[in-house]
């Protein structure tokens, strides 16, 4: 009888464990109350001293635009991260091209042009400067540009943490945690620190993921070289605090109580 008592609070407690988590891990909660149109100027981050750009120039006469691409050519290994959500290992594909990096004063050289400022611009943005730029001397120049060691960082209670390349340059913070494997059940959802870094300026924000207000914020469009903090619950830190070999304690415990117990038995006998 007492041990079926035991058995119905044991279920009560742990139908009330498993249904409570459930509402703390949903995402975004209020979507549906909110607008996504303040997040849209914000989906593009401004490029910044040491970016690295892969810059191309084509048109239909191939030889007129010789001038415009410079001779040197580096090459760089992006990760692909094709699927974020599942276990698989990223692709790892190789990119070159003439590329060009972002001076501490904002400006790259770029052949025959010369200095060509980048601050204050993001990638489209530029891209459209020097198209105009170069139109002055060839008839509809067309012009490719990647940014290609756009990285964050996610660390914390992600499944996967680490530093993410990001081959588009562009992410938002839900994107970021993808390719990081999502939070694990013991990460803080309603508390994640985002790391910024601009100009010399550093700059943090907290973070509510419940809740949809957040994509309204300059933080949910990650930016170059951004770091994502993803804070343990109660119950991961009080799991650090616990001797990793207690279990063994126990267990030798266990084993040295039950040859007293049969010491005892015998000397009874």
């Amino acid at each position: 009888m007492i041990l079926k008592k035991y058995f119905i609070y044991g279920l009560l407690g742990l139908t009330i464990f498993s249904c409570a988590p459930r509402q703390e891990i949903n995402y975004m909660q209020d979507i549906e109350n909110l607008a996504l149109d303040n997040s849209i100027k914000n989906s593009r981050g401004t490029l910044q001293p040491g970016d690295q750009l892969i810059i191309t120039v084509t048109a239909k006469d191939m030889d007129v635009v010789k001038p415009f691409n410079q001779t040197y050519s580096s090459s760089a290994t992006i990760t692909q991260y094709s699927n974020p959500s599942s276990n698989n290992i990223p692709q790892q594909l190789p990119v070159s091209g003439p590329t060009y990096i972002v001076d501490t004063d904002g400006n790259i050289v770029f052949p025959q042009i010369g200095l060509v400022s980048a601050k204050d611009e993001n990638i489209e943005t530029f891209r459209v400067k020097l198209t105009n730029l170069i139109s002055e001397y060839v008839k509809n120049p067309v012009v490719e540009m990647k940014l290609i060691n756009f990285k964050v960082s996610v660390l914390g209670e992600v499944t996967r943490p680490g530093t993410y390349v990001i081959p588009d340059g562009n992410t938002t913070l839900l994107g970021a945690l993808g390719l990081a494997g999502d939070l694990t059940v013991f990460g803080v959802r309603t508390n994640v620190l985002v790391v910024r870094n601009v100009d010399g300026k550093i700059t943090k924000e907290r973070v509510d993921l419940t809740s949809a207000q957040f994509i309204n914020s300059p933080y949910y469009y990650l930016k170059q070289n951004d770091m994502v903090y993803v804070q343990p619950n109660a119950n991961r830190e009080k799991a650090a605090r616990i001797d990793p070999n207690t279990g063994l304690y126990i267990s030798v415990a266990s084993v040295i109580a039950s040859l007293v117990i049969g010491v005892l038995a015998l000397t009874k006998n």
